[in-house]
């Protein structure tokens, strides 16, 4: 097998309306709202930094500004950081930081799904396989998940997506993938893939968890896509197509993970993170303590 081209773009589809959030997030997006003190969005787009990742596609809506803003230097307070000693701050500030040129920009004007905010990033993309990362979704593992799925990727090459095991009766809810040969302790390949499985009928417990990676050849498909569910265009009806020409593999992840786009999601998250850091971990500990045993 010839070794498959390396995964140097990775597309962050950005353009959701957050309602779940409101009223939090009629002026702020969603993907700025805090675990603990960075945004999620931040968490994402270090998950692909550390997995080798070199350009960053967000795709976005209206409204969605301050997130260009985040990841761009703000001299202002650069200077005020300086200029007050507290170079600790500053220089966690400008290690977040992407070097110029690194990020792209690029506008979902119509809420048509997630197979078409993909498809929106497919000049910035082009000809090469590329990640995918849905930004709700914010895993927590001393390897991220992109860097065991870029792993396996370069082993097998074709296509990877992420996927955890989920109690049988909530198979329903979620994307599904069907087992086949495994791979190696953590990667086995697909045999069949289907979106929300009516009860009792889905092909394995193990579910994609917003992770993926795709290649090129996706966007020729999701370019005469139709809508699908919910009348948006999905990504999985294009996946589904690419998998009769093109393999699929699965990476299975072991760490935590968090739908911040759940209000359930984004408040274990930031329990979760808290109990991670030296710095607040003993007060939080103390602090559940206390309201638990307060119920």
């Amino acid at each position: 097998m010839t070794q498959p081209r390396k995964v140097r773009k990775a597309v962050f589809p950005v353009a959701g309306l957050g309602t779940r959030f409101l009223p939090a997030t009629k002026a702020i997006p969603k993907e700025m709202l805090t675990v603990v003190d960075k945004p999620v969005i931040q968490y994402v787009v270090d998950e692909a930094r550390a997995a080798g990742i070199e350009h960053f596609i967000f795709v976005t809506g209206r409204n969605k500004a301050v997130i260009e803003d985040h990841f761009d230097i703000q001299v202002e307070l650069y200077d005020t950081l300086r200029n007050r000693g507290k170079l600790d701050e500053l220089g966690n500030l400008q290690a977040l930081q992407p070097k110029p040129g690194q990020t792209s920009f690029t506008r979902q004007q119509e809420p048509l799904g997630l197979g078409h905010a993909v498809w929106c990033a497919r000049e910035l993309v082009g000809d090469e396989p590329f990640a995918l990362l849905l930004p709700d979704m914010v895993m927590q593992h001393e390897k991220s998940c992109l860097s065991g799925m870029v792993d396996l990727y370069q082993k097998v090459g074709g296509n990877v997506v992420s996927v955890e095991e989920v109690p049988d009766e909530d198979t329903h809810r979620y994307g599904i993938v069907g087992v086949g040969e495994d791979i190696s302790d953590d990667g086995f390949k697909i045999n069949a893939m289907v979106e929300k499985p009516m009860p009792g009928t889905a092909p394995s417990n193990y579910f994609i968890n917003g992770r993926y990676i795709l290649q090129p050849e996706v966007f020729s498909i999701l370019e005469t896509q139709e809508s699908g569910a919910g009348n948006e265009i999905q990504i999985t009806d294009a996946m589904l197509k690419l998998a009769e020409k093109q393999d699929f593999s699965a990476y299975r992840f072991r760490g935590n993970t968090f739908d911040c786009g759940s209000k359930e999601g984004f408040i274990r998250a930031n329990v979760s993170f808290a109990l991670e850091r030296a710095d607040i971990r003993v007060k939080v500990e103390d602090d559940l303590r206390r309201m638990l045993g307060a119920l």
